[in-house]
């Protein structure tokens, strides 16, 4: 039986690592006995012993209020001048042999600051340095209450991560017994709770098998082992240079990695990975070969991919996580230079199957082949992406033959099976097809998209048939463009949540793809003249050039851009002339549209800038015009591979798939996100349903039999069903308060527990409307349906009384709730599910007054009162909804306005409204209005809030230093939410030190 007490829970958690061999130290309970400790450890592990002054300097060296700097510190030799001048290098860790450090465990640990007192369930000191912190709760108690809890720590003024030894704090962990999960420690901006990107990255334990181990008694005995954890915090941590994160492998990467360096440590040949598509295959390749670049016995490890966008791509992500860690290869020369190099920096490298098949070759003018004979009796390893596109040809046969000391890796998401082979191998009289497991040998770990998906790593997928009144969608059935270009524009805003996302089209051919794009464009011309308020789709169209038409310093570039993409490559062999042209018209609508200077001769300049742009879909539409986003494009081979943005969640499929294509290209849709993008959205109009089918059957791995059940989302009518059985239970709770089931009434719920009850239930309500609202097969008759259930207007306002209602219980739980509340806090989840329509930003607002102002006919006319509702509705707008609704109230209903003057008048009507707001806080703490306004425009400007600045624009009161830290408390107070709605979502430097 689980224990329900918490100090029973932590007391036998500690019962359980002592008898792991930690040290338990329950003498360790205050800042200066931690100090204390660490010092006696340094002076033992460094045979010195060091004076209180240079303790003292030391210990002034290592505390850092930046983590990532910390993280950097303990894992790399540092050096210490002693007070004789002498040098000291010293390592904090031994991350070599990780068995080798001391590790003890401490509970209770309070750090007492001038603004906080922390207190911390249990930590895990190596070397007397504090680097995992576990935070215990009941059963009934969710994970993710403590989860906030140590981000609340984290956020307080003058806590202890920044200014005392806790600043290496690397793994934090919570459990409530029976669920355990943990994560990395980063910098604040890396370590937010944020619906728009979710939360924090929380993983959860598992085996080799991928099971789960989420009770606290076997994820201690396994997780928390001395040299698992030492192996954990030493080896399988990323520190990501460019954007100063702190990363902690997944189980399933771990285990490959491990499994790729033992195979290489015992020589046993070659082996593949089959992780699935978006579970992170390059951190893990990027991990395996930083480890074989310490192992002396290899001579190179080379990363190959099979086209020069991914090679471009690998090394960005390469470069990403160990700035500088590879070099582009821009041609073949320089890679045979790099392969030849003594420099330890060349030891890994990246680069093309194409590049290292020509210097394998010896077909080239200076004998690339000549020149590696040096290395052709070494050790080399061979890390291949997807290696199902490369590997199966003579480069293969190459590689082999010309390093036969070679071992060769693959990493894939989809394996060649006997079922989904196409490459034939012929000796003597008999023809077999060739398979992963020929090419490799073995499957070293896998990691299928059925436990992704299980796992939360990847969404599930919803696939409509699509299906016309007299025609089913069944295989053969063509529809013809016309009919799929009708219910594409039809479909889109839907599909894409008010085009919140973005989505790929795949097509059979370029001949199709070209079609396609004129009859979208023609389409959308003839609407807009019918209508000038249609806002077009921003649709782009990538297919590769005919290599045959191209110059000669452009054709191999091209040739390795087409090596994977065999109907591109075969279409351009028709007609190449009328194909080069189509695409120099789809260039020039492209550079008219979006301001660009594109042109065919350096088209990959042009793919570059169209993935950028549907990457771009991230940025709201107030910090990047919608206009300058790609809604839609059109593709044949490109971007069905390879190509990862989380906010594109839609495929119109006009094209055969099948086996691994399929489950390529469907898996652009799947990236995770947050509530608003549900699964991955599959409109097919070929009826593939017997090729999914079989898809999933090869690719679930061992769960064929609930494979179906687990890849796809369910149907509508059940999703419909659920969504009467919420919003009837929302019912009943509200009649359970005594109060009638309307929005208004939630205002008039007694205490917190209530509230967030009310909460509890409209998020469920919320989740499945925003599942049935992407869903593109709804009939007429479901969507009657579902707007009975909760009308409209109903559901918008329960949508604002939703906001509002977090809103106070967040700054409640701020505040600290009252006691007889505290339990209902406890099981309180506090991620909010938001409402944020890309359609609904400030245009589509001043549009709609406009309108409703202006004596249109055939316009949308709504009152004053229903656009502010609509506002209250949406959480982009919760920053501004004061001020937008007060200028909504100045307005002068029976005068019709422009949309440029109503946008001019927001932006003069809020100006006014913010300076009165900061003569109103000059007033109140007596400083001049002219001396405030310079403090906000510098910490505006420079994004960047400076802690001494404001102590200068204090300094005109002449206050004493306690009184001046009150003031300075109360004054932040006022400024921290004013600075917010100026940095409209954008984040200030240092002004986290001074928030809630």
């Amino acid at each position: 039986m689980e224990s329900t007490y918490e100090s029973d829970i932590e007391k036998k958690f500690i019962e359980l690592l002592v008898g792991q061999k930690y040290t338990y130290r329950n003498d360790i309970r205050t800042r200066e006995a931690l100090d204390q400790n660490f010092r006696k450890k340094f002076n033992a592990n460094h045979y010195v012993t060091l004076s209180d002054d240079e303790f003292t300097r030391l210990r002034s060296d290592l505390i850092s209020a930046d983590v990532f700097r910390a993280s950097k510190f303990l894992r790399q030799q540092q050096y210490f001048e002693r007070d004789d001048d002498t040098p000291l290098y010293y390592n904090l860790v031994n991350t070599k042999k990780w068995c080798k450090n001391e590790f003890e465990v401490v509970n209770q640990l309070q750090m007492k600051t001038t603004e906080s007192r922390h207190r911390y369930d249990v930590i895990l000191l190596v070397n007397g340095l504090p680097l995992v912190q576990i935070e215990l709760k009941r059963l009934d108690v969710s994970p993710r209450k403590a989860m906030k809890q140590i981000v609340d720590y984290k956020n307080d003024p003058g806590n202890g991560y920044t200014n005392s030894l806790l600043c290496f704090m690397q793994l934090f962990i919570v459990s409530n017994q029976t669920n355990t999960y943990y994560f990395s420690n980063n910098k604040n901006e890396h370590f937010n709770f944020n619906a728009d990107e979710q939360f924090l990255p929380v993983y959860q334990f598992a085996n080799e098998q991928n099971k789960k181990i989420t009770h606290l008694k076997p994820f201690t005995e396994r997780f928390l082992n001395k040299c698992t954890l030492g192996e954990m915090l030493s080896k399988y941590m990323v520190l990501v240079e460019v954007e100063q994160k702190i990363l902690v492998m997944r189980p399933y990467q771990v285990y490959a990695v491990k499994a790729i360096v033992d195979c290489i440590e015992q020589n046993r040949g070659n082996g593949y990975i089959w992780h699935t598509t978006g579970s992170g295959k390059t951190l893990t390749s990027f991990k395996a070969s930083t480890l074989l670049k310490e192992n002396p016995d290899i001579e190179k490890c080379l990363f190959v991919v099979d086209r020069k966008d991914l090679d471009r791509q690998t090394r960005m992500e390469f470069n990403k996580f160990q700035e500088g860690s590879v070099e582009a290869n821009t041609d073949t020369g320089k890679l045979v230079r790099r392969l030849l190099s003594e420099d330890y920096a060349d030891k890994v490298i990246v680069t093309t199957i194409q590049k290292l098949g020509l210097a394998l070759t010896g077909a080239t003018k200076k004998d690339y082949r000549e020149q590696l004979k040096p290395l052709s009796q070494k050790r080399l390893v061979f890390i291949f992406d997807e290696c199902h596109r490369s590997q199966f040809g003579d480069n293969h046969k190459a590689i082999k033959e010309f390093f036969p000391k070679a071992q060769l890796f693959g990493f894939t998401g989809t394996p060649i099976f006997e079922e989904n082979a196409t490459y034939r191998t012929i000796e003597g009289e008999q023809a077999s097809y060739k398979t992963t497991k020929d090419i490799f040998e073995k499957e070293l770990h896998n990691y299928t998209i059925t436990h992704a998906i299980d796992n939360k790593n990847v969404l599930r997928f919803h696939v409509d048939y699509y299906t016309q009144e007299g025609k089913d969608a069944q295989p053969g059935n063509i529809f013809s463009r016309q009919v799929i270009a009708d219910a594409i524009l039809e479909k889109h805003d839907r599909a894409t949540g008010n085009r919140r996302f973005n989505a790929i089209f795949a097509t059979a051919s370029i001949n199709d793809a070209i079609a396609y794009y004129e009859l979208l464009k023609a389409m959308q011309i003839q609407k807009q003249a019918v209508d000038p308020a249609y806002k077009s789709l921003n649709i782009a169209c990538v297919f590769s050039p005919p290599a045959q038409l191209a110059s000669d310093k452009n054709k191999k570039d091209i040739q390795q851009i087409q090596d994977d993409l065999e109907q591109e490559k075969a279409d351009n062999q028709q007609e190449p002339e009328k194909k080069k042209a189509a695409l120099e018209g789809i260039i020039a609508d492209y550079n008219i549209r979006f301001g660009t200077n594109h042109h065919i001769n350096e088209f990959d300049l042009y793919y570059q800038d169209v993935q950028q742009r549907i990457k771009d879909q991230q940025y709201s539409n107030r910090d990047y015009a919608q206009d300058q986003k790609v809604d839609l494009t059109i593709v044949v081979d490109m971007l069905l591979t390879g190509f990862d943005s989380k906010y594109l969640n839609t495929l119109y499929v006009d094209k055969n798939l099948k086996y691994h294509g399929l489950v390529q290209a469907f898996s652009r849709t799947n990236r995770v996100l947050n509530d608003t993008k549900p699964y991955g959205n599959i409109l097919d109009f070929r009826g593939q349903q017997s090729a999914v089918n079989q898809a999933i059957a090869l690719f679930s791995g061992e769960h064929k039999q609930k494979a179906k059940e687990v890849w796809m989302v369910d149907a509508a009518p059940t999703v419909i069903d659920h969504y009467q059985e919420a919003v009837a239970k929302l019912g009943d709770f509200m009649a359970g308060q005594g109060l009638s089931n309307e929005p208004q009434e939630a205002y008039n719920l007694k205490g917190d527990g209530a509230r967030i009850a009310f909460v509890k239930n409209f998020k469920e309500v919320q989740r499945l409307k925003t599942q049935l609202e992407q869903y593109t097969d709804l009939s007429e008759t479901q969507k009657t349906q579902i707007e009975q259930i909760l009308p409209t207007d109903r559901l918008r306002e329960y949508k604002s009384a939703y906001l509002e209602t977090a809103k106070q219980l967040d700054k409640n739980q701020r505040e600290k709730p009252d006691k007889e509340e505290a339990d209902s806090w406890q099981e309180f989840d506090f991620e909010l599910v938001l409402f944020a329509s890309a359609m609904i930003d400030y245009d589509y607002i001043m549009g709609l007054i406009a309108d409703s102002t202006q004596n249109k006919p055939n316009k949308e006319k709504m009152s004053r009162e229903e656009i502010k509702q609509l506002l209250r509705s949406q959480s982009n707008f919760m920053d501004e909804q004061e001020v937008l609704e007060a200028y909504i109230d100045s307005l002068d209903w029976g005068r019709g306005y422009s949309r440029q003057e109503l946008t001019e008048g927001y932006a003069a009507f809020k100006a006014s409204q913010q300076a009165e707001e900061l003569a109103g806080i000059a007033v109140e703490f007596g400083l001049e209005v002219a001396n405030l306004r310079a403090f906000v425009d510098e910490v505006m400007n420079r994004m960047i809030f400076d802690g001494e600045r404001l102590t200068d624009l204090l300094a005109p009161l002449e206050l004493g230093w306690k009184a001046r830290r009150k003031q300075e408390i109360a004054l932040m107070e006022k400024l921290v939410p004013y600075f917010k709605k100026l940095a409209q979502g954008q984040e200030i430097s240092g002004l986290s030190t001074y928030e809630d």
